[in-house]
């Protein structure tokens, strides 16, 4: 009797163990990369029909895609900017009136 409680004990603990270990599941495909950020390459040239134009969202959109920009950002005379270079942005430097007066990229 002793032998056959031992049995089962063993037994008992076996099937215990195989249900608590995790099962193997294959792992799951890798997801696709994120598509890459277009790079953006700014030519002031395609936008230089703004100048003397006034400013307006529709013009800053017209001029952005025509330079090939990324971004871009209305100048006002005596406003403080930030120095860094961007190369995909076009900078629409504006007078007082709010006239396009230069454009450039940077």
């Amino acid at each position: 009797m002793k032998t056959q409680s031992l049995l089962f004990i063993v037994a008992g603990a076996v099937l215990m163990t195989a249900c608590a270990a995790p099962a193997s599941t294959p792992a799951p495909a890798a997801s696709a990369a994120p598509a890459p950020e277009p790079v953006f390459q700014c030519n002031a040239d395609g936008a230089r029909f703004a100048v003397g134009q006034p400013l307006s969202p529709q013009l800053e959109a017209a001029a952005r895609v025509r330079a090939g920009a990324g971004t871009v950002r209305a100048l006002k005379p005596g406003e403080a900017v930030t120095m860094e270079l961007n190369g995909g942005r076009l900078n629409l430097d504006v007078d007082a009136r709010g006239r396009v007066t230069d454009v450039r990229c940077g």
